[in-house]
């Protein structure tokens, strides 16, 4: 179980505009929680309420404690862990927008600098659980209005906000820079057929020392990384209006039954039946969107 305690809140049809939505929730994590290293293609904050961990990125490590916020830009490798001894609870919310890195930059916060410590915890605490209830609204126009609507406040919250964080680490070996380069090569390309021998010639590496180092670094197989990554985009494409036959071929995959049959193994249910309890959260059982 990657969380003790674990609720979401989805935007099923979010806008192309400036600022919009897309899910927001809050969890208690298990010790040791661990996510990444990846690469999202939305920007996605997390708000830690208690407990310890580290955010990396850019090979700088940032210790992060209650009141911290850290920010995933797209096209960032991340990854972040919790503590074994004190794991964290935190709210989260991911958005996308022409206008979202330029509102980050005005508040302080960049790719360089992706950490803020919040002069007023409470209030951010009650801005995520009223972003959660807004998603969760009756009618399309009303979710986008309220939803984009407390993102801001929660953005402007970092305006007065502190760049704090203990730092370590700032230069990464040149191997980690390695695998940063095929981690971004598989999520970018994973909507293609995807060979290993492929993404090593095309990276300038020999597959085998690629295969090693990956699976040393990340824990898994790039094939197994390539999955994930197919996996997390066909949860958001659901979110969409498309059939499960599209959502596959958009990820890759050119069998609806195999991916459905993968979607499954993955996450405990079927592509419609995942659907279905992002619509109707409280009738069906089902696991949420792990983060």
């Amino acid at each position: 179980m990657p969380h003790r305690e674990y609720d979401a809140a989805f935007n099923p049809s979010p806008a192309k505009g400036e600022l919009t939505v897309l899910f927001s929730g809050h969890a208690q994590t298990m010790p040791g929680h661990r996510v990444g290293p990846q690469v999202l293609d939305y920007y996605l904050v997390h708000t830690v309420v208690s407990g310890q961990g580290v955010f990396r990125c850019r090979h700088t490590d940032y210790r992060l404690g209650p009141g911290h916020s850290f920010i995933i830009f797209p096209g960032e490798l991340v990854r972040y862990e919790c503590s074994d001894e004190d794991p964290w609870r935190y709210h989260w919310a991911a958005f996308k927008g022409s206008h979202a890195e330029e509102l980050l930059s005005a508040c302080g916060i960049t790719r360089h600098a992706p950490t803020a410590l919040s002069a007023r915890p409470r209030r951010m605490h009650t801005l995520y659980r009223r972003l959660e209830q807004s998603l969760r609204e009756e009618g399309q126009v009303r979710k986008e209005l309220a939803s984009g609507g407390v993102l801001r406040l929660i953005l402007a919250e970092y305006s007065s906000a502190s760049k704090v964080g203990e730092v370590r680490n700032q230069e990464g070996p040149i191997i980690e820079r390695q695998i940063e380069q095929a981690i971004r090569w598989l999520t970018l390309q994973y909507y293609q057929p995807i060979s290993i021998e492929q993404m090593a010639h095309s990276l300038g590496y020999h597959r085998t020392h690629l295969s090693k180092m990956f699976k040393q670094h990340t824990g898994l197989s790039p094939m197994q990384y390539l999955l994930k990554v197919r996996m997390e985009r066909a949860k958001l494409l659901l979110q969409e209006s498309l059939t499960v036959e599209q959502v596959a071929s958009s990820i890759g995959f050119t069998d609806p039954l195999y991916f459905s049959k993968q979607f499954k193994k993955t996450y405990g249910q079927s592509p419609s039946e995942y659907r279905q309890h992002l619509h109707n959260p409280y009738n069906c059982d089902g696991a949420g969107s792990k983060l």
